[in-house]
């Protein structure tokens, strides 16, 4: 390895970040560009619903790091990041453990440019009970532990059916947005093929209850009023009660309770109410927002010259009105796109481009289940909003997937991939119990 080489350390193989790590690092290689992620596998973000609800199988879907790594030309570290020490410019990584054992001890990270992509987490907002109570899925540990949590409680409440005729299975989702809905879909159509593993006592249009609570008073409040209304209507059409401008207020183990007093009766209950980023962002000695998001410039810079922040964890400027950037797959997508010039410099040792990031909305696209969908597409043909639902909205829902894999894989390799995955479903169980 090059003494003098520049190196490139993105922190998270999310979305925005994998792509940045793979792209830089087919121009450049595995001297220059570094990943490091706290997993050694990479899923997509928005699938993890269905990861929860056991409809999707990570070990089929799940690209391994080391993999990518070896295809793209990157260097892949495995480990959590403890914190940065940017007077030696160093990333101080945690021990990686397996199993209770130390696989790596603790390392430090030299960095010439340093790009954070963590991500975010689900922020409880100091609810009392929400953290203990409730479920998150920010990961696919987490994600996997509730589809677990899930199927033992299903089988419970099958068994309890046979004593309790009027006995039912009560879900509950706080937070309307993308990942409440989606998931409330998921769950309706995992719970209908539960019955071909015998557990046939419980009647999903009667003795399961999803409930889907909103603190605004409409859910997908981020979208547009058309997309909230259609996305509720697929929702009710389903059985799956929503309720809107409910602000929870405490959260148990059998209930979940609103501002107002009244309470909702909860054997699961799902967190999906928020975002935060990781906590160790804000012991780095630079400007956060209150959600420990880092303070970026136009140029997606900190305060520090040489460390940059794409995605979830970085609150950055949208327009001159004084917004930001949302929360979004498609904005990291873009942001990493931008970097990869802005770093080619920085490699090179010439001058970057000065021109400011510009997000282009495309749209959004909302899975409500397996054959229906809700979006709006902005100015793709003509510069107007095009609201779109139904199998085409699903259709090209998935298409999104397709294509961070394209960004990250090729075209080839993500088309292989995806007539073999289409064959493995014709063989695999719709619901994974194992």
């Amino acid at each position: 390895m090059s003494e003098h080489a520049h190196k490139v350390v993105i922190v998270g193989g999310g979305a925005g970040g994998l792509e940045l790590a793979a792209k830089l690092g087919r121009r450049f290689g595995p001297d220059h560009i570094f990943l490091v992620d706290k997993d050694m596998d990479h899923i997509w973000k928005p699938s993890l619903h269905e990861v929860a609800a056991g409809t999707l199988d990570i070990h089929r879907e799940g690209l391994s790091y080391a993999m990518l790594a070896q295809d793209c030309g990157f260097t892949f570290i495995y480990g959590r990041v403890q914190g940065v020490d940017r007077s030696t410019r160093t990333v101080l990584l945690e021990p990686a453990l397996a199993d209770g054992e130390v696989i790596f001890p603790e390392r430090r990270l030299d960095y010439d440019t340093l790009v954070m992509a963590v991500g975010s987490r689900s922020n409880f907002f100091g609810t009392p009970g929400a953290a203990e109570h409730a479920s998150a899925l920010d990961s696919t540990e987490q994600a996997e532990r509730f589809r677990k949590q899930l199927l033992r409680y299903f089988v419970l409440a099958d068994q309890r059916r046979a004593d309790d005729p009027d006995y039912v299975f009560n879900i509950t989702i706080v937070g309307g947005g993308a990942t409440g809905v989606e998931l409330a879909a998921e769950l309706l159509e995992a719970c209908k093929h539960m019955v071909y593993y015998g557990l046939n006592r419980l009647d999903p249009s009667r003795n399961v209850k999803i409930t889907l609570l909103e603190g605004a008073d409409r859910i997908l409040s981020a979208l547009t009023p058309k997309m909230s209304a259609s996305a509720q209507s697929l929702l009710l059409q389903r059985g799956i009660e929503v309720r809107t401008s409910v602000r929870v207020a405490s959260v148990d183990a059998t209930s979940v309770t609103d501002a107002g007093g009244v309470s909702y009766p909860s054997d699961l209950c799902v967190w999906a109410a928020g975002i935060e980023a990781p906590d160790f962002l804000a012991n780095l000695g630079l400007p956060v927002n209150q959600r420990n998001q880092l303070i970026v410039d136009a140029q997606l810079r900190t305060e520090d010259p040489d460390i940059f922040a794409i995605g979830d964890c970085c609150q950055a400027p949208w327009g001159d009105d004084g917004s930001f950037l949302p929360a979004r797959a498609q904005v990291a997508h873009q942001q990493a796109s931008y970097l990869i010039k802005l770093a080619q410099a920085r490699i090179q040792g010439t001058q970057p481009d000065s021109r400011p990031f510009h997000f282009r909305d495309y749209g959004s696209l909302v899975s409500v289940g397996h054959s229906h969908g809700v979006g709006s597409l902005m100015g793709v043909l003509v510069g107007k909003s095009w609201f779109v639902e139904g199998l085409i909205a699903r259709v090209m829902y998935m298409s999104l997937h397709l294509m961070h894999h394209m960004a990250v894989l090729g075209m080839v390799r993500t088309g292989l991939m995806a007539a073999g995955r289409m064959l493995l479903k014709r063989s695999a169980p719709r619901v994974k119990l194992h």
